[in-house]
């Protein structure tokens, strides 16, 4: 019940993201339409409210993005898309590495999370238990939609310790419409695995609690995963949500650990 209960209050402060280019970026600047993602509605940065629809569409997607991650692994299945691992390329561990280096002094700055918060990162639902906690800064959300900038994560990872946290990570973001090669110029994808959720099919009316019961339809890990599939059950299908991301844990010490693609998603009770 507390999972739930999580989810269903999560759920409240996600949106889909709404973007409107067909085009693919080329390199790593673009518009900032549609940066959106689990726990970080752009909607907040504008002083846009969101329509009754906006909100529902964000309910049911958030239900299930944040369901994804209380499992136990980052499972490639139909409603995830993952980057390739690839050959490495010369230069690419230096440029990790800039990464990781650039991650630690954020880690050091911000072990403190009192000053992260006079930084104006965001607890994400601090009233809610979770095993991870998001710390989200909505103006480098923003910039990091036009620009990658490893000094200035979207959001900070901490795990609840007594009455305070302590950070564990942090996560970077990047455009949904983003090509695995314009991920790569972020962070070389030989060492790094971005993920975004696809293929998500929201349900008619009356069938939103589905989602959640014994072999599920519609969602995130419901059998429906196309979009003739979607229209068939009277649902609204939705073949990308939210934006890419990805998490760094710096102060680990192995290589796979540090790109951890599974730890992110290990919030069981």
């Amino acid at each position: 019940m507390k999972i739930l209960f999580a989810i269903v209050c999560l759920a409240s402060a996600l949106s889909f993201a709404q973007e409107n280019s067909s085009s693919t970026p080329s390199n790593d600047s673009s518009g900032m339409k549609g940066m959106t993602m689990p726990g970080h509605d752009m909607s907040q940065m504008s002083g846009k409210s969101m329509s009754a629809q906006s909100d529902e569409q964000s309910d049911d997607a958030s239900v299930h993005v944040m369901s994804s991650m209380e499992g136990r692994h980052m499972d490639m299945g139909p409603h995830m898309k993952m980057t390739a691992l690839r050959p490495v390329q010369p230069g690419d561990a230096e440029r990790a590495q800039k990464v990781v280096i650039a991650a630690r002094a954020v880690m050091e700055k911000y072990k403190d999370y009192h000053t992260a918060l006079n930084d104006d990162f965001r607890i994400f639902h601090p009233e809610v238990p979770q095993k991870q906690y998001h710390f989200t800064n909505y103006r480098n959300a923003f910039a990091a939609f036009s620009k990658f900038d490893p000094d200035n994560p979207t959001s900070l990872l901490y795990e609840k310790e007594g009455e305070g946290y302590r950070l564990v990570g942090v996560m970077y973001t990047a455009p949904k419409r983003f090509t695995e090669d314009d991920l790569n110029q972020r962070i070389p994808l030989s060492i790094a695995q971005w993920h975004e959720h696809i293929n998500f099919c929201k349900p008619p009316d009356g069938h939103r609690a589905e989602m959640l019961g014994p072999n599920p339809k519609y969602g995130l890990r419901g059998s429906i995963t196309t979009e003739s599939e979607c229209a068939a059950a009277g649902g609204e299908f939705h073949p990308i949500i939210f934006n890419w991301m990805v998490h760094v844990y710096p102060l680990e010490k192995d290589e796979a650990k540090i790109w951890s693609v599974e730890r992110q998603h290990q919030h069981e009770d």
